[in-house]
């Protein structure tokens, strides 16, 4: 075949590539909105979110102590100053993802627009280091968050949250900072560890890797079950944020009828009831 005809197709095959090859992401708007959803695919982009679903930081009960750490973690890097990555690990419903976006709200409280909030899914996690690529050239102080972090049995997506938080060369963009939660200690099952444990050449090694990324987090704060005087407090702070029309003896004893159905107590279980008891009492709530 001459060169004159390799010509056209040498052509095709190069727009052919050129359809297969996504358009690169066009550069955000990160005054449109404070909270925004990162959507990789098709086309990069930054989906605002208009209103977050999110609970006043003083409603947040019976986490006192993680609510100070992690909401002085937030303010400083809204702040202009160091700051931590975190993860919220432990039982389910204690209001881990609530506290992520009540401390967002709370740096906007104290200066507007300070800190736009950007949730990437679990599914996302490998093209965090391309959601990295496009917020470090940003002046906005971006908080990333990843709801319920976990990773399985040959999940390699972890390598690309350690590259991250490792820094890398680059290292992690000043103005950038990762949130997660999880209801894994160390994001991954514990059979998974004790399979890779009992059956590795070398199991120390073996599991290091993994076991150890989330050490790499700065702040690493703990939520536990919920007894019960803790559950009232979550009650009655709510009945009294609304001026619930019920008197603590019969709130009380809704309340552990109420546990006691749901198989459980937790600030999920004590927002739930809270909204029925506001139904029940015709009293309207918003969040």
């Amino acid at each position: 075949m001459t060169d004159h005809a390799l010509l056209p197709m040498l052509a095709r095959i190069a727009e052919a590539l050129e359809r297969l090859t996504p358009p690169p992401a066009a550069r955000p708007d990160l005054g449109a909105a404070d909270a925004f959803v990162w959507h990789p695919l098709p086309t990069p982009r930054l989906a605002p979110v208009p209103k977050v679903a999110a609970v006043g930081i003083d409603l947040i009960k019976g986490v006192e102590q993680q609510k100070r750490i992690l909401l002085e973690n937030t303010l400083r890097f809204a702040r202009g100053l160091p700051a931590n990555n975190a993860m919220l690990w432990g039982a389910r419903g204690m209001g881990k993802s609530s506290l992520v976006k009540a401390a967002h709200a709370a740096a906007n409280a104290e200066a507007a627009g300070s800190l736009a909030l950007i949730e990437i899914h679990r599914e996302d996690i490998r093209t965090l280091p391309d959601l990295l690529n496009i917020l470090r050239v940003e002046s906005r102080r971006c908080l990333v968050f990843c709801d319920d972090l976990s990773f399985e049995r040959e999940d390699a997506d972890y390598k690309a949250l350690k590259s991250v938080l490792d820094g890398g060369i680059e290292g992690r963009p000043a103005n950038v900072l990762f949130y997660a939660t999880s209801n894994r200690r160390h994001l991954m099952p514990r059979d998974m560890i004790e399979n890779e444990r009992s059956t590795a050449i070398n199991p120390g090694e073996s599991v290091e890797e993994k076991v150890s990324l989330s050490d790499r987090f700065g702040l690493w704060i703990g939520f536990h079950n919920c007894d019960q005087d803790t559950f009232f407090a979550m009650i009655e702070g709510y009945a009294a944020a609304f001026a619930l029309p019920i008197g603590q003896e019969e709130l009380r004893a809704a309340a552990v009828e109420w546990s006691v159905t749901r198989g459980g107590r937790s600030g999920r279980v004590a927002w739930q009831f809270v909204q029925e008891m506001a139904g029940r009492l015709g009293v309207r709530i918003s969040g």
